[in-house]
């Protein structure tokens, strides 16, 4: 067979024929159901994206191709149960969970999940507890789960689309409305041929033509073979007139060869970059409402229009203009700095907190992405732009924007030249801010950036100050370290993370510092830098980076919600753009200096502010 490389994409699902997987892009409201579906309570099942209900197993085993990969779905034969699907040491293995019906009492049971000897009352806690601990899900495979592969149609549409997938109907081969793509086309070399599947006691590995890469539009066939093995979710297996029949070896033959060129079997079953005569930006352009079908001139819809790449900031420090400074100012001058601290002492925390996410959301490009900045892009989301090559100036502008707020925030602490009581009060209103970006606006970029500023040496040093913090703000100080530090230390280790439906702006910036190395966000080192957990961490955050990548839309619409009705105060707002605080930090001059000349002078700066507080003890 012939291997054909083609764009890079997120996934969709598949639709059985009787030979082959039709492509199925999912259309605007579907989007808006599967949104819908994610946002509900966490207790339902619908909520959690890694549940993909009664896809077929077929299906299941074509969407596992990263060593730690999972899903969740309902068994095809035993209604009512599940089966987790895994990627481990290049097989793909299926644990049917056990249901255990416990009577507390003589009128309450309750039932159990359970995979082996550990029990759970939920199968979110099952998930959970598998994920955080690294546990095998059993002895024998010593297999493991790490990043969740998630869905990206709603359940009741796939219930409907494969409710037929077992009986195979014939029907036409090709793809969504006939095109047949050579350059969305793939395959990846796998599997040994003729291996049996195994049943529940040792769940099955499955090698498979069905693989998927994160990033490629595909078309995916299933074809019959002298070779054959089953998919089964239950004990015993079941005979092989009951069961769907998958061909497991991977060599090229005959009978494969015979289809037409246009109709390539190869491949796998996730796209969003889907084939057809219009290039992606015009679907996007039609789909959007931006242009009407009969603005595309015939003529130019075999065109494609290649995304931007930007080289260029967008940040422009020396053309901002703000009522709060002069055209031309210094660094750090008094009468601003004082008028910032007045605005900060004004404003409550929450109110800030949806200042810093409404300019976070902005920089990102979550919110306010114009139909020509989308068409610039080639994505619709500045989440699945930071992920891409293209993407390395968004990826600099936010780190850029991550590392000022975090200086500026502790500037206007160790500006503070007023009383020790003074300065704790207004690190328990930073507290505050870092509490309400968590927890209110569920954005862990801005959550980020404000621990960061209480993080930094120059204002973690300062003991009499936090002291002081401890004695008349108690209640802060617990939450900052008992609460927010914890849950900051587990979102960099990659065992904890914001629920979807409360996520505006998802913790990217593992994912910043690891693909823009050259640009340090801080001092020390990174959870992902020891040898520890190095290898476990750099693999989380990069598959979480795929999930990030196709929830743009739940960003922008959870954003939205919560911004609704938000009346922004110009002044508050630019306290927290990063072109005032920029201008704030360095002056008009200083901001346009080159980025590693700027920190490394601005750390002594903080450095001297501390210790002119308190003043460093002597040792002799």
């Amino acid at each position: 067979m012939s291997q054909q490389d083609g764009p890079d994409s997120s996934g969709e699902y598949v639709k059985f024929c009787k030979e082959k997987f039709w492509l199925e892009p999912p259309s605007e409201t579907l989007r808006k159901q599967l949104e819908e579906e994610l946002k509900l309570s966490g207790t339902n099942l619908k909520s959690h994206a890694w549940y993909h209900g009664c896809i077929p197993c077929e299906v299941s085993e074509s969407l596992m191709l990263n060593h730690g990969d999972f899903l969740m779905r309902d068994a095809q034969s035993s209604p009512g149960d599940f089966v987790l699907t895994s990627r481990w040491e290049q097989k793909t293995l299926h644990f049917l969970i056990r249901k255990t019906v416990v009577r507390s009492s003589e009128t309450y049971t309750r039932v159990q999940y359970s995979l082996e000897d550990e029990a759970f009352d939920s199968l979110p806690a099952l998930v959970h507890f598998y994920v955080g601990s690294r546990a095998a899900l059993t002895q024998w495979s010593g297999a493991q789960i790490y990043q969740p592969v998630n869905r990206t149609l709603p359940l009741s549409y796939l219930e409907t689309a494969f409710s037929s997938a077992v009986s195979l109907p014939s029907c036409r081969h090709g793809l969504r409305n006939g095109e047949g793509s050579p350059s969305s086309l793939h395959r990846r070399e796998a599997g040994v041929a003729g291996e049996d599947n195994q049943t529940l006691s040792a769940p099955y590995s499955s090698h498979t033509l069905l693989s998927t890469s994160p990033r490629s539009s595909r078309a995916a066939s299933v074809a019959s073979s002298p070779s054959l093995s089953r998919c089964s979710d239950t004990r015993p297996p079941p005979s092989p007139n009951s069961t769907l029949q998958r061909q497991c070896n991977d060599r090229p033959q005959a009978h494969l060869n015979q289809d037409p060129p246009s109709y390539d079997t190869d491949g796998s079953c996730y796209t969003e970059l889907y084939p057809g005569p219009l290039s992606y930006v015009e679907r996007l352009r039609v789909e959007e409402g931006s242009v009407g079908i009969d603005a595309l001139r015939v003529e130019d819809r075999n065109l494609d229009f290649s995304p931007v790449v930007e080289t260029v900031s967008c940040f422009k420090p020396n053309r901002y203009q703000s009522p709060l400074m002069p055209k031309d100012n210094k660094p750090l001058e008094v009468g601003i700095l004082r008028r910032v601290k007045e605005l900060l002492a004004e404003i409550d925390p929450r109110t800030a907190a949806k200042h810093i996410t409404k300019a976070d959301c902005r920089v990102a490009r979550i919110l306010e992405v114009t139909p020509e900045v989308q068409r610039m892009m080639g994505v619709s989301s500045g989440m699945e732009l930071l992920t891409l090559p293209h993407g390395q100036q968004l990826r600099l502008d936010l780190l850029e924007r991550f590392q000022t707020m975090a200086i500026t925030l502790a500037v206007n602490v160790l500006g503070c030249t007023g009383t020790t009581e003074e300065r704790a009060g207004l690190l328990h209103k930073i507290i505050q801010i870092a509490a309400e970006l968590k927890s209110t606006m569920g954005n862990m970029f801005g959550f980020a950036a404000v621990m960061r500023s209480l993080e930094l040496p120059q204002v973690s040093r300062l003991e009499q100050t936090w002291t002081t913090l401890r004695q008349r703000h108690t209640e802060g100080a617990i939450l900052y370290e008992k609460t927010l530090r914890p849950f900051m230390k587990s979102l960099n280790d990659g065992r904890e993370s914001c629920p979807l439906s409360n996520t505006t702006f998802p913790h990217v910036l593992p994912l910043l510092s690891l693909l823009e190395k050259s640009m340090a966000v801080g001092e020390g080192t990174e959870p992902w830098e020891t040898v520890e957990v190095g290898v476990d961490v750099v693999m989380f955050h990069l598959g979480a980076a795929r999930t990030i990548a196709q929830l743009g839309g739940i960003y922008r619409s959870n954003a939205e919600s919560k911004l609704q009705g938000f009346q922004e105060q110009s002044e508050v707002l630019e306290l927290f753009l990063t072109d005032f605080q920029m201008r704030l930090l360095w002056g008009s001059r200083g901001a346009v200096e080159k980025q590693a000349l700027r920190y490394s002078k601005f750390d002594q700066v903080l450095t001297a502010l501390s210790n002119k507080l308190e003043p460093p003890v002597r040792t002799h």
